[in-house]
């Protein structure tokens, strides 16, 4: 299995790790309150901890829709989380120009599912020397992952996550083969479970994609129940006011409790 080390803490398949922060960067203080309460969390649980959020969702249902504060203001927040909490910091990268720049600050760069068939951003990623973080398309088989596994691996580059985050199925749903954790595992990579996607509605609100936060612990702990070996978590302060994906985040206050379930079911599926 791939192991990697970013500021101190390993990422691997040896103990729970979790990637996790608001959908999208809404303000400096935001994430720095977000990234420091999950810092305390997860250093008190023993749980490495990456902090992510997006400068620029590309993909929003409408053209109106909230992208966050882009490239240059995004980046320079995501480098005081870095800074200033002591954290690893994670972005999505949605041309070969942003993976080339967003490198520069970032400690993981992370390929959209949407895009987690397009070469030349793959093979960018990849050339940066970067982890990089796979997400599994909605539209793809487990198993098809293998490719962009291998796009990213010709640069020579093997520090590769992959995450599960659902299938599409029939018109503004989602569902979760938990198959999908024991095959993509296969591929000798860490497997990631984002709980938080899985549990989205896509464009099920019309203008924007709906979602039940209901379900995001049971799939979770399912995941861990299966094999992931870290869980990608959305939050926010008050998930009802978010402006990106909040029908299915987590209030903060409830991910700490959430993950110590999680620690739990980690240690017994893996005999620790």
């Amino acid at each position: 299995m791939t192991h990697f080390e970013i500021l101190g803490q390993a990422f691997g398949t040896d103990r729970l790790f979790l990637i996790g922060g608001p959908c999208v960067l809404e303000g400096r203080e935001m994430a720095l309150t977000i990234a420091r309460s999950m810092q305390a969390s997860c250093t008190r649980l023993g749980v490495p901890y990456v902090f992510k959020s997006s400068y620029d969702k590309a993909n929003r249902t409408a053209w109106n829709s909230f992208r966050g504060p882009g490239l240059k203001a995004g980046l320079e927040i995501l480098a005081a989380v870095r800074r200033e909490i002591g954290v690893p910091v994670l972005t999505d990268v949605h041309t070969v120009e942003e993976a080339n720049e967003a490198a520069g600050v970032v400690d993981i760069l992370q390929v959209p599912a949407f895009l987690a068939r397009q070469t030349d951003l793959l093979t960018a990623v990849g050339k940066t020397g970067k982890p990089v973080n796979l997400k599994k398309a909605q539209f793809m088989a487990p198993e098809d992952i293998r490719h962009a596994i291998e796009k990213v691996r010709q640069t020579n580059n093997r520090q590769i996550l992959v995450t599960e985050r659902g299938t599409q199925f029939g018109y503004h749903n989602l569902v979760v083969d938990m198959r999908a954790i024991a095959i993509m595992a296969d591929f000798g990579l860490p497997v990631v479970f984002d709980a938080t996607h899985s549990v989205q509605l896509p464009g099920g609100q019309g203008t924007s994609s709906g979602g039940d936060r209901r379900f995001v612990a049971p799939l979770a702990r399912a995941a861990v129940a299966a094999g992931a070996h870290g869980i990608f978590l959305e939050m926010h302060e008050d998930p009802d006011r978010a402006l990106s994906d909040g029908p299915n985040s987590l209030p903060l206050a409830q991910v700490p409790s959430l993950l110590e379930e999680l620690i739990k079911i980690y240690r017994v599926a893996n005999d620790r």
